[in-house]
Order: C-alpha cells, then sequence, then structure tokens
C-alpha cells in the first residue's frame, strides 16, 4: 500500500511537471486548433471528434485540452477529452483512472445536457467494469446508454456507432450468461450497424465475438473462420492491438484441435507485439495460452514459467477472470507432477474467483432483454402490416372501375372484420397464455432458484443433513406444485395456501429463520370449495418479505388471514410488521438503477381476466399500518375476490 501511495505520488508530479515543460515547448499547430474549437464552440460529437482524434493517443495534449476547455467553460469540449483520457488509461491498465474520468465526462455531459456525450460516457463506463471483471456494474451503464441512445430521433453516425456498442455489450450479457444464440443475434444486428457506417474496427470486435459464441457452443472451425475475419479487419485498419487478441484466440482453438505445435508458434509470433501494448490485459492471456499450450505438450518447465508469468500479470492489474484460468492450469501442472496438495490448492483459488465473478451477475436483466427483444419483433410486424395496408390503399386508388373498387372495399371490410374477429380472439388467447408465462417465469426467475439451491447449500456445507433433506424435499414439492399450477387455470384456495406455505419456508431460510408465518382460516370457509388464480399471493409476500422487512431489524412477522366479510366473496389479507411503503420507496428511489416491478401488475392483471365473467369484480387495497405517533409500523395488502 505505501508503495502504491509513493507511485501516485511519483506519477502526480512527473504529469505536473511534465506539463508544465510541455507547455512551454507545446505545438503551435495543436495549439491553433484547439483555441479555434474553444472559438466555435461547436456543440455536435462528431465535429469535436473530427478536429480531436487525432490528439487521443498523447495524454499531455488532451490534459491541455480539458484544462483549456474547463477555464473556458466549454462542457462539450471538456467531456470529450476527459473520455478520450479515460480511454487512454484503460488502455493502459490503469483501471481506476479510467473509472474516475469517465465520471467526470459523464458529469460534464449532463452538465451541458447532451444526450449523445452521455451516451458515449456510459458505454466507456461500461467497457472498463467489463475489463475488470465487474459485471454487474457493466450492465448497468450499458442498459442505461442503449435506453438513452434509442431516445435519440435524429440519429447521427456516432450515436448509432454508440448503438452498436451497447448492442455488442448486450451479446457479451449473454454470453456470461451462456444464452449463445441470443448473443449471436446482439453481434449480427450490431454488426449491421457498423456495416452501414463503414466502421471496420466495429466488424473486427463482432466477428471475434461471433468466433467466441461459437468457440463456447463447440462449433471450433466455425469460431475459426471468424476469428480469422476478424483477423483480416485488423490488418486492415493496421492494428496491433487486434493482431494480439485474434491471433491469441487462433491459438486457442488450435490447443483445442490439439494441434499444439501450431498453437505455439501463432501464439509466440504475437508475444513481442503483445509486450509492446500498454494493455496489459490481453498480455496475461497470451501468457496463460502459451503456458496452456506447453502443458499440453508434457513440457512442463516452460509452462510453469508462462502460466506464472501470466498470473503475475493478472494479479497486478486484479483481473480475476485471467487469475482464475491461471490457478485451474497450474492445478494441472501440480496434479501432472504428483503435487496433490499444491494442486488442490490452485482448484480451491479457482473455484473460489470464478464463484465470486458468477455470483455478479444480475439475473434480472435476461427477462427485460428478452421482453425487449419480443418487442423489436413485434414493432417490425406492425411495421409490415402498415405497408400491405399501404399498398392495399394504392391499389384501389389505381382501379378506375367503380365496380370493381366497390366489390373490393367490400371484399376487404368482410375480411378485415373477420381478420378483427378473429384477432380479438387470439389476442384474448395470446393475453392468458402470455399472463400463464409471465406468472411462470416470475416464480421460476433463475435468481429465486439459485439463492435457494445455495442456501440449501450451506446445510450440506455445514453437513446438516437433516435440515438439508427436509428443505430440499421442501424445494422439490414446491417446483412440483409451481409446474402443477402452470397447466391450470384455477386452483382450490387450500392447494394455494399449501404452496405458499411452501415458499415461504424456502425464503425464510435466507432470513436465517427469523419470518414469523402465521394464517388464519375462517371456520366457516370450504378451502376447498373456493377458486382463485394458481399462484396469486406469492407476489404479495415476495413484496413484503423483500421491501418490508428485508430492512428491518428485530422480530418479523407476516400474517395471512382469509375471511368472509361479505356475500359472495372471499377476502384475503397479508399483512407484515416490516418498514412500511413510504421508507421502502425511498431505498429504491436511492439506487442507482431503477427497475419497475412487473409483479403486482401481472396480479391484477390476472384476477381481471379471471373474473372477466363474473357478476362482481375483484378489489386490490394497499394500507399502510401506523402506530398512535402516525410511525409506520407495517403494510397491509387487501384483496377481495368475488366466489361466483
Amino acid at each position: 500500500m505505501c508503495n502504491l501511495f509513493k507511485n501516485d505520488i511519483l506519477l502526480i508530479l512527473t504529469l505536473f511537471f511534465t506539463s508544465i515543460s510541455f507547455s512551454q515547448t507545446i505545438d503551435s499547430v495543436f495549439v491553433k486548433e484547439a483555441n479555434a474549437l474553444l472559438e466555435a464552440k461547436p456543440t455536435a460529437y462528431f465535429e469535436i471528434n473530427q478536429k480531436l482524434k487525432k490528439y487521443n493517443r498523447d495524454s499531455l495534449q488532451l490534459q491541455y485540452l480539458v484544462n483549456l476547455y474547463e477555464k473556458n467553460q466549454y462542457l462539450h469540449g471538456e467531456s470529450y477529452a476527459l473520455n478520450a483520457i479515460g480511454i487512454y488509461c484503460r488502455n493502459t491498465s490503469q483501471y481506476d483512472k479510467a473509472i474516475l474520468y469517465h465520471n467526470r465526462a459523464l458529469e460534464k455531459a449532463k452538465e451541458a445536457d447532451d444526450k449523445e456525450l452521455r451516451v458515449n460516457s456510459l458505454n466507456m463506463l461500461g467497457v472498463v467494469y467489463r475489463r475488470i471483471d465487474d459485471i454487474r456494474t457493466a450492465l448497468d451503464y450499458h442498459q442505461e446508454a442503449l435506453a438513452l441512445a434509442e431516445t435519440i430521433e435524429e440519429r447521427t453516425e456516432s450515436v448509432k456507432r454508440s448503438i452498436a456498442v451497447s448492442l455488442n455489450s448486450m451479446g457479451n450479457i449473454f454470453l456470461v450468461l451462456e444464452q449463445y444464440d441470443l448473443a449471436v443475434q446482439r453481434f449480427t444486428k450490431s454488426m449491421k450497424i457498423e456495416e452501414s457506417v463503414g466502421n471496420k474496427l466495429g466488424l473486427a470486435i463482432n466477428y471475434h465475438n461471433i468466433g467466441y459464441a461459437k468457440e463456447a457452443t463447440g462449433d471450433l472451425e466455425g469460431a475459426l473462420i471468424d476469428y480469422k475475419e476478424s483477423l483480416r479487419y485488423n490488418n486492415a485498419i493496421d492494428s496491433d492491438l487486434g493482431r494480439v487478441i485474434c491471433n491469441n484466440t487462433i491459438g486457442r482453438i488450435y490447443i483445442k484441435q490439439k494441434k499444439y505445435k501450431e498453437a505455439i508458434n501463432i501464439i509466440s509470433s504475437t508475444l513481442e507485439r503483445a509486450k509492446g501494448l500498454r494493455d496489459k490485459f490481453h498480455l496475461s492471456d497470451v501468457y496463460i495460452n502459451l503456458g496452456w499450450a506447453y502443458l499440453e505438450m508434457d513440457n512442463n518447465q516452460q509452462a510453469k514459467k508462462y502460466l506464472n508469468e501470466g498470473l503475475a500479470i493478472s494479479k497486478e492489474y486484479n483481473l480475476k477472470s485471467s487469475i482464475a484460468e491461471s490457478y485451474t492450469h497450474l492445478a494441472n501442472l501440480a496434479e501432472k507432477e504428483k503435487e496433490f496438495e499444491k494442486a488442490l490448492n490452485f482448484q480451491k483459488q479457482s473455484y473460489a474467483l470464478n464463484e465470486e465473478i458468477t455470483n455478479e451477475k444480475n439475473f434480472k436483466y435476461v427477462n427485460d432483454l428478452i421482453i425487449k427483444y419480443d418487442k423489436e419483433k413485434f414493432n417490425l410486424q406492425i411495421e409490415n402490416l402498415e405497408k400491405e395496408n399501404e399498398n392495399v390503399k394504392l391499389t384501389l386508388k389505381r382501379n378506375k372501375s367503380i365496380w370493381i373498387t366497390s366489390s373490393i372495399v367490400l371484399a376487404f371490410l368482410a375480411i378485415m372484420i373477420y381478420i378483427l374477429y378473429r384477432q380479438r380472439l387470439l389476442n384474448n388467447e395470446k393475453k392468458i397464455l402470455t399472463l400463464e408465462q409471465d406468472m411462470l417465469r416470475s416464480q421460476m426467475n433463475p435468481h429465486f432458484v439459485f439463492n435457494s439451491l445455495n442456501s440449501i447449500k450451506q446445510y450440506i456445507i455445514a453437513n446438516e443433513q437433516k435440515n438439508a433433506v427436509h428443505y430440499l424435499n421442501k424445494f422439490a414439492k414446491l417446483i412440483r406444485k409451481i409446474l402443477d399450477a402452470s397447466r391450470v387455470k384455477v386452483v382450490s384456495l387450500g392447494d394455494e395456501l399449501e404452496t405458499m406455505d411452501l415458499y415461504m419456508s424456502i425464503e425464510n431460510i435466507r432470513f436465517s429463520n427469523e419470518i414469523n408465518f402465521e394464517v388464519f382460516v375462517d371456520n366457516d370457509i370450504n378451502l376447498d370449495q373456493v377458486k382463485i388464480p394458481s399462484l396469486i399471493l406469492q407476489p404479495f409476500l415476495e413484496n413484503a418479505l423483500w421491501h418490508g422487512l428485508s430492512s428491518k431489524k428485530g422480530q418479523k412477522n407476516i400474517k395471512l388471514s382469509v375471511t368472509s366479510t361479505e356475500k359472495n366473496f372471499v377476502t384475503i389479507a397479508i399483512a407484515d410488521n416490516g418498514i412500511g411503503r413510504e421508507a421502502a420507496k425511498k431505498i429504491t428511489d436511492d439506487k442507482i438503477i431503477k427497475r419497475k416491478s412487473i409483479g403486482i401488475a401481472l396480479t391484477r392483471n390476472r384476477l381481471a381476466n379471471f373474473v372477466k365473467n363474473f357478476k362482481n369484480s375483484f378489489s386490490v387495497e394497499f394500507l399502510d399500518l401506523k402506530d398512535q405517533n402516525n410511525t409506520a409500523i407495517g403494510t397491509e395488502v387487501v384483496m377481495t375476490i368475488p366466489l361466483h
């Protein structure tokens, strides 16, 4: 820590004195162009980039621009220059500094009220966080960038490129989640945008990512073709970084194909070029793959040398995924040398790092992105229908015969009436199917399943076999009930309460069994005769747990009561002694990324569909519970559901 502090002080002093010296001997052409831009103060990104992009590799010139534009309050130029310094820091493996500069650029972009600069800053932050394996934060920034870019109506070339970057990043999200088909779809869409703007670098990146998806699914030959196509584009733009990346991944394919000599030749040929790069992220991968190839050839001495080189660089720059991969290969090497204790330690460290990276994935994005993808397809279908409608109108205008025109109009009206009638029926069926699918997805979301199994795993690790078997049986029964419920439209209230009891038992493990869950049913209510939509109570219990009780200290209670307060109605109330809706909303508002829960809205829609043919309707009311001092002591949701 002390050495790191000294190095930072030395770096700051060096930059300070160098910048003083530089300002005295600065190139007059550069100063002239910098001041000309300041005088014109363009706000369009492409104009600023056209003037300043040739200086993007010189950190001192960029710092001069930041100081000049900050002093003269030229926010657009200052934001651009700060982002350029951030990219320079990222490409020299100075990730903390890169994040600092991109955040400053984002603040200036907000101050200038420039969406294009904000999108660029958000995307650059996402790229840095992806580089250091902070998957969740990267997802947040790229998602925000994509959403903001799509609100820009007049899209310039740079906006289109930003959208392509966001789509590419969404593809990388699916790669992390092992959704390879969806990943390739995103990369292909990004590639089309890059083709339209003639960006060869973007094409090189997308070809490489598609190759990675194919490699992950075992299509090594297909991956090799895409990696070589990416290399062709990188050669066309004379990118040393691109050549290092492509030669390294081509070498990795050769290792998997057991062509070890070819792998060593191509990776070794790019090693010196990788050493010359300031970005050490890719150098560590080159060393690791070279060590892996020698390991497969049983050249343990060379394997150990290169794997340790890669590990040292990965540790220096905190590259978690590279560290984990190094440990995996070193474990195999130790096992070959019959050093089994060392192999076990390496494997444990690799597993721990991979577990850390995996736990940072934000699975909630999966449903959001799939829904968005389906929405885009639906919008495209609407556009096609509108085009077909226009063609019909033109045909009618060109027809000179009144009789033919009348016949066509009548036929068209008859068809439209039939289509509208059929579409109304199909829409109703589709709505029911969508509600059922959404219901199942909300209950079976990967986050809940993963955390439930992880909680049960803790009992297994603690050797509490009885508890592990008990809760595993409950979990299996819950999943079976959820799947059974997805096949029927309604269930008895008795079955629903049994399912909710299982659900609360599983969720209670994560609260260290601190939740007191009680159910009260009026004696005159026959639970087997009362029918309700399946799994209708779960979203309200989930809200009570995670919004009401998760932040509460002390005793935590949830009471579910079933009463018959009105004729032909049943009333179900769920009350908790949590922090209340106002405090929960404040916690949600303080979060950086806000996502709207669809559980309650989905429940209302399902109830509306359930009672559409009933004489009476349903009601859902949220009550804020308060004590005598008007202090929140919990929340109660009251549902009144008709019986017939």
